[in-house]
This record gives structure tokens, C-alpha cells and sequence, in this order.
């Protein structure tokens, strides 16, 4: 008779379980044929559609592919995981820049789409909060500056909407509210540090209140026309 009990039992089955169940092995092969894949399709729908708008432009795939393949590189860093998926991305977000300058390039809308070459790096800065500092004062930092990164982006987009011809602001300094956003932005994080109990807590939140106040009245001044 088995006088170990059930508390002896389970230890013996677990024991067992970690013997027997081995470690499940990377999957790299399956990510990197699905990250080649998504890279070749974007490639082709890109250049499938360049030469269906009549201002195809052959050469720009020297640009494109080699973006697309940079980027693809990158996926599987990402999929991966742990401290190598910060580099994957650093790499997929090149690749992906790259790729939309060959975009450009091949439908001949550079003069057009230039606003893009501020929107997509605006957005992969804004991306990396993702990866948060642990650190009170280092995340409040990253956070001002992942947040005046999307701002960025905002100001981009705008541009491109005033390119495509949707608005027009004429002469008003409308680009003054996305400097005032920017001190807002920079305000905010400066009173976040506040909640924290840390060295150099002063000094910080001195150092981002200042230019915070004065991005907001630069951006009041030229909004206003004063």
C-alpha cells in the first residue's frame, strides 16, 4: 500500500510531466515564410497597382523590394519576442519606410505623398511605448516624447490632407495648435512625475514645464497672428 498519499502522488506525477514533456522548439522556419510572404505580397499588390495607374515607374523597385525584404526581416525578431523584439521592430519600421519611398517613387506622387516621410517614423517613435521604461522618470520621459511623436504625426497627416487638396487654411498659423498640443503634451507628462517619489524629481518636472510653456505660447501667437 502506498502510504505517500495524494500529496506524494501529484509530486511523483509532476516530477514525471517534467521529465517527459520536452521544451517546444522555436518556430523561426514557419515565421520567416510568412514574413517573406507578407513582404512579397505587399510588393506585388504595390507594383500591380502602380502599373494600373499609368505612371508606373520600373526602376523604383530597386527601392522597393529591398524595403520590403528589411522589413521582413524584422518579423520574426517581433514574433520572437523578449529583448530581441524591440530590434525587430527598429528593423521591420526601417524596411517599412524604406518601402514606402519606393512606393512613392513608383506611382510618381513624391511631390504629392511627401507628407508620409513625417508620418511613418512620427508613428514608429510613437510605436516604442510599447516597450516602457521601468524607471518613473525614464518612462515619463519616453511617454513625452512617444505622445509628441503621434502629435507629429497628426501634423503630417494634415500636411497631407492640405497636399491632396481636401482643406486649406490659407495664411491662417494653424500648424501653432499642434505646437500648443506639444506643450499641453509635455505639461501633462511633467505633472504625471508628481504622483513619484524620486531623486531629481524637481529638476525634472523644472526642465519640461519650461519649454512646455513656451511651445504653448509660440503655438498661441502664431494660431492668433499676434
Amino acid at each position: 500500500m502506498d502510504r505517500a498519499g495524494p500529496v506524494g502522488e501529484a509530486g511523483r506525477v509532476s516530477a514525471e510531466a517534467g521529465r517527459v514533456l520536452p521544451r517546444q522548439p522555436y518556430p523561426a522556419a514557419r515565421h520567416w515564410l510568412v514574413s517573406l510572404a507578407a513582404a512579397g505580397l505587399a510588393a506585388a499588390v504595390t507594383t500591380t497597382a502602380a502599373q494600373g495607374s499609368g505612371h508606373f515607374h520600373w526602376w523604383a523597385g530597386f527601392v522597393l523590394i529591398p524595403g520590403a525584404l528589411i522589413a521582413a526581416t524584422g518579423g520574426p525578431l517581433l514574433a520572437r519576442g523578449g529583448g530581441r523584439a524591440f530590434a525587430g521592430y527598429v528593423v521591420a519600421c526601417l524596411g517599412t519606410l524604406v518601402f514606402a519611398v519606393g512606393a512613392l517613387l513608383m506611382f510618381g506622387v513624391m511631390g504629392r505623398g511627401w507628407p508620409v516621410m513625417i508620418i511613418l517614423p512620427c508613428l514608429a517613435v510613437a510605436g516604442t511605448y510599447l516597450w516602457r521604461p521601468a524607471h518613473p522618470l525614464a518612462r515619463g520621459l519616453h511617454r513625452a516624447a512617444a505622445l509628441l511623436a503621434l502629435a507629429g504625426a497628426l501634423l503630417g497627416g494634415t500636411f497631407q490632407l492640405i497636399r491632396a487638396g481636401l482643406v486649406d487654411f490659407g495664411d491662417t498659423g494653424w500648424w501653432g495648435a499642434y505646437l500648443m498640443l506639444a506643450g499641453v503634451i509635455v505639461l501633462g507628462n511633467a505633472v504625471e512625475l508628481t504622483r513619484h517619489r524620486m531623486p531629481y524629481r524637481l529638476q525634472a518636472i523644472t526642465l519640461l514645464v519650461g519649454p512646455a510653456v513656451i511651445s504653448f505660447l509660440l503655438g498661441l501667437r502664431f494660431l492668433r497672428g499676434w
